[in-house]
C-alpha cells in the first residue's frame, strides 16, 4: 500500500506539473515512461501494434519496479513481490491480456489451432505436441512469471537478512576475536542491498517484456 500509494503520488504530481520544457522531475518520469513504451512495447510490437498495450505494460513495470525497491527501503525490508499472491496476480492479468488478444485476432478456435496444431507438423507428433502446448498456454507462461519474479526477490531478502543478522549477532553477541569480522557481513549486506536495487529494476523489465512477448505471440500469424 505504502509503494502504490507513493507511486500514484509521483506520478500525480508529474501529470498536474507537466510543462512542454520538462524540468528534471518531469525528466525523470519521462524517462521511465520512455523506455517501458519503447524499450520494452514497441521493441516486440512494432509502433502500431504497440499502442493497445503500451498503459498495461508500463504499468506492470513501474508496479514491479516499486514494489521491489521497497525491499532495500530501511522500515519496510520486504519487497511486495516477494508475497507470491502479488506476483500471481500479475501474471493472470497477463494471462487474460493474451488470451483475449489471441482469440480477439483467430477467433477462440483458431487460437486454440493454432497454437496447439500449428502447421507443418507430421499428424503423430500433435499428440506430444499439443498437450504440451495447451500446458504452456494455461501453465507454464503463467508460472514462468511467477517464479522467476517471486523466488529472486525471496532470494535476495534472504541474503540481506543473514548478512545483516550475522553483523548484529558479531557485533553484540559474539566473542571479542569475532568482532572484527562484523565490518566484512556489514560490507556484504551493504553489497547486496545495491545489487538488489539493480536486480529490482531487472526484474521489471523482465515481467514486462515477457508479458509482452506472450501477448504478441497470441497475435502473430503462425508460432
Amino acid at each position: 500500500m505504502i509503494a502504490t500509494i507513493v507511486l500514484l503520488t509521483i506520478f500525480l504530481i508529474a501529470a498536474r506539473r507537466a510543462k512542454l520544457v520538462p524540468g528534471r522531475f518531469q525528466n525523470g518520469v519521462e524517462m521511465v515512461l520512455d523506455f517501458a513504451r519503447v524499450n520494452i512495447v514497441e521493441e516486440i510490437m512494432g509502433t502500431e501494434r504497440a499502442r493497445r498495450y503500451v498503459p498495461m505494460i508500463t504499468t506492470i513495470f513501474v508496479t514491479i519496479l516499486a514494489f521491489n525497491l521497497t525491499g532495500v527501503v530501511p522500515g519496510l525490508n520486504l519487497s511486495g513481490t516477494s508475497v507470491a499472491g502479488v506476483a500471481i496476480l500479475l501474471a493472470l492479468w497477463v494471462f487474460v491480456a493474451y488470451w483475449a488478444a489471441g482469440i480477439r485476432q483467430h477467433g477462440l478456435w483458431g487460437y486454440i489451432r493454432a497454437n496447439l496444431f500449428p502447421p507443418g507438423v507430421p499428424f503423430p507428433i500433435y499428440f506430444i505436441l499439443a498437450p504440451i502446448e495447451l500446458l504452456q498456454l494455461l501453465i507454464i507462461r503463467p508460472a514462468s512469471l511467477v517464479i522467476r519474479l517471486t523466488a529472486n526477490m525471496v532470494a535476495g531478502h534472504i541474503m540481506l537478512v543473514l548478512c545483516f543478522a550475522a553483523t548484529n549477532f558479531l557485533l553484540l553477541e559474539a566473542a571479542p576475536a569475532l568482532k572484527a569480522i562484523s565490518a566484512l557481513t556489514l560490507a556484504g549486506g551493504i553489497a547486496i542491498t545495491l545489487f538488489e536495487v539493480f536486480v529490482a529494476g531487472l526484474q521489471a523489465y523482465i515481467f514486462a517484456l515477457l508479458a509482452t512477448v506472450y501477448i504478441n505471440m497470441s497475435i502473430e500469424e503462425e508460432h
